[in-house]
């Protein structure tokens, strides 16, 4: 993971200078930073953009000026890293949608907005960008909003952490009612999403990194600052660490495998005849853990069973 999130880090940065020589200097300070797996450093070989862009703010005479000049920029960037092979964000969430390009002081808005909302959608708008890390610019940047994130965090209303928590619990393990693996037919073969799979943990040491104003983007090591802070025994550090790590072990080498031996693209998906029974039982017992840990959630953040 960290190899590859290094890899794909260093090859940002280059499109961004090259782009910065054709269009010539930046007309503010800014920061291009990276969200979803980029920004918690858990790149796998499967993976699409996810950035957006932080500039100062600038007088009003100077103002769209500089907004035209960080949208051609930030397309020209997305557009070179798709060509490369870091493809463009379905759900568009690049630096080249108006919607992800702001001055310092909209994006403080736009947090203060999702804060006092406190609806489903924008708790999750929150919880998407706070996985985030600065990759080139002015990180400084960055860290004031990031500053301004757990102010208001911490006068939040009751709701807001309602919905976090519902928003945690939308991704289930997949187990059957007879607690068997839960598979999808694709191609005619039963095949398990490892990426859906591994959603629930990310998500659940989101929720209470968000709650406990953790700040740390990375999930494991998330994992193990919310333990220092007694929010998770020992015991449990080492169940979500070690639930984590095996699923991201199998996700890489089920794509490593299907590029080096298959000559195919690698995809989160891996056909469930390939596991030994020994690894699917070790998959089974991993979804009970996940399981109890969102029983906890649902009481902890939503108040129900």
């Amino acid at each position: 993971n960290q190899i590859i999130t290094t890899v794909a880090d260093t090859v940002i940065q280059r499109v961004i200078e090259r782009v910065m020589i054709e269009l010539g200097p930046a007309p503010a300070k800014f920061v291009f930073f990276v969200l979803g797996s980029e920004g918690r450093g858990e790149l796998t070989l499967k993976t699409d953009q996810d950035n957006a862009i932080i500039y100062e703010d600038k007088a009003n005479e100077h103002r769209e000026e500089v907004r035209a000049y960080f949208l051609e920029f930030a397309t020209r960037v997305s557009t070179a890293l798709d060509d490369i092979g870091i493809e463009f964000c379905s759900g568009e969430l690049m630096a080249m949608n108006p919607k992800w390009t702001h001055s310092l002081s909209h994006w403080k808005r736009n947090y203060d907005q999702w804060t006092s909302d406190a609806s489903q959608e924008t708790a999750m708008n929150y919880s998407t960008f706070f996985d985030c890390r600065a990759i080139y610019g002015d990180s400084g940047l960055l860290e004031e909003l990031k500053s301004h994130m757990e102010t208001l965090l911490q006068k939040a209303p009751e709701r807001f952490y309602v919905n976090l928590g519902h928003n945690a619990l939308m991704y289930e393990p997949p187990l059957t009612f007879f607690r068997k693996i839960k598979t999808e037919e694709i191609d005619g073969e039963q095949q398990l999403n490892l990426k859906k799979t591994m959603r629930p943990i990310v998500d659940l040491a989101r929720v209470y990194a968000l709650k406990h104003t953790v700040s740390q983007p990375n999930t494991v090591k998330r994992i193990e600052l919310l333990q220092e802070k007694g929010v998770f025994t020992d015991k449990e550090t080492k169940e979500l660490t070690h639930a984590f790590e095996y699923l991201m072990s199998l996700r890489l080498e089920n794509q490593a495998n299907l590029m080096l031996n298959e000559n195919k693209k690698p995809k989160n998906y891996l056909k469930i005849k390939t596991l030994t029974k020994v690894q699917q039982a070790t998959l089974l017992e991993i979804f009970k853990v996940i399981e109890e840990f969102q029983g906890r959630i649902r009481i902890s953040f939503t108040r129900s069973l």
